[in-house]
């Protein structure tokens, strides 16, 4: 017998980004549906490569790379020894976080790390930290070198 599915409410499409609508129904409901608990590293992996293929030589490459494909404002708040943490802001980042399903930000975190790991010419691995009620993503670049 097969298990009946819960239905997502047509207004879901309200109140994903307009721009990203069909962008976001994949990666937050169909990807998931698919890879289960895989869909994360999954998308840390894409992400990953997706830095691959782009020319990163600075951080404004990076920043500027955020703000194009929408994923927010992203900025160095904190440098040290063996890691830097970003901040990352916007009103797209509002919006995902108060969407009705579950939200992520790995791939993000995979281009971070994969970005900086080419910049700086060193292995690098991302964690991020969502600050829900202050609508921010932290994310935490260590050197693992």
């Amino acid at each position: 017998m097969q298990k009946k599915q819960e239905k997502i409410p047509i207004s879901l499409v309200d109140e994903i980004q307009s721009t990203g609508a069909g962008y976001d129904l994949l990666r937050y409901v169909c990807l998931p549906d698919v890879f289960g608990s895989e869909a994360e590293a999954l998308l840390y992996f894409m992400g990953r490569n997706l830095a691959r293929k782009f020319d990163i030589q600075s951080l404004s490459d990076i920043y500027y790379f955020f703000e194009k494909v929408g994923w927010g404002r992203l900025e160095l708040f904190k440098e040290k020894r063996k890691e830097l943490e970003f901040h990352l802001m916007a009103d797209a980042v509002v919006q995902r976080l108060s969407m009705p399903v579950s939200t992520e930000f790995r791939l993000e975190a995979g281009f971070l790390a994969e970005a900086i790991s080419t910049i700086k010419g060193i292995e690098c691995e991302c964690v991020e930290d969502v600050r829900t009620k202050i609508h921010q993503i932290e994310f935490r670049v260590v050197f693992t070198e």
